[in-house]
């Protein structure tokens, strides 16, 4: 049976926020993993996927350090990243990273970023490696709303994304991408956010469509203008 490794990351704390999501999705992901697989048609019936949750700080100095730590501990094929959006009313899947920093508040190290490069003379921006079209798919079935956003903001979310791509872009084969939650609230209902147990199918979709991708590349799964 082939193995796999993904890593998923989140963040240990937003100020003001009871139950961060993106804290909460990885390391239940990581628990409880990608269920059974009843369909022997299915690309994932015969692998054993792995999934490693690490917990960043949000921090434009050591978020990106964190994750490359576990990376380089557990040499996964899919890295997964996800932060949350205060103002989102569903789970914004990100095509675009950019090499800009511009904090409009201090960040856990009071760093206060204004107008900086996140690498200096890195490309201006790198595509997300995810096949979110395929992962858009699945959201619809399981009447999951989600966007698809082109700005993951000029925050330690954005910072993280840019860095993740960035070392992406050096491996053979490696895919990576950022998801950002909406807030959990107890309803299903889109102008509250989205309950916890649809945030974790949520991030299980994407999990599961990376794998697939991953193992069968096709070009009708990529969605990112």
């Amino acid at each position: 049976m082939q193995q796999l490794n993904v890593v998923i990351s989140g963040f240990d704390q937003y100020e003001g926020v009871d139950v961060n999501p993106s804290f909460e999705v990885p390391n239940a992901l990581a628990k409880q993993g990608l269920g059974e697989i009843a369909d022997i048609d299915d690309p994932l019936h015969d692998v054993d996927v792995s999934i490693s949750a690490v917990s960043l700080p949000v921090s434009f100095a050591n978020a990106w350090p964190t994750l490359r730590e576990a990376i380089d501990a557990t040499r996964p094929n899919i890295v997964i990243a996800t932060g949350l959006k205060h103002a989102a009313h569903s789970v914004a899947l990100e095509r675009c990273a950019t090499n800009l920093m511009n904090a409009a508040k201090p960040d856990a190290d009071n760093a206060l970023p204004r107008f900086e490069s996140i690498i200096p003379d890195g490309p201006a921006a790198y595509w997300t490696r995810l096949p979110l079209r395929a992962i858009i798919n699945d959201f619809a079935h399981d009447a999951i709303p989600a966007t698809l956003s082109s700005d993951a903001g000029t925050f330690v979310c954005n910072s993280l994304f840019y860095h993740l791509l960035n070392w992406a872009s050096t491996q053979d084969r490696v895919l990576a991408g950022f998801v950002s939650f909406p807030l959990v609230n107890g309803t299903s209902h889109r102008q509250h956010g989205l309950s916890l147990d649809q945030l974790v199918l949520a991030g299980r979709d994407v999990v599961r469509e990376a794998v697939r991708y991953y193992l069968q590349p096709s070009s009708r799964d990529i969605l990112i203008a």
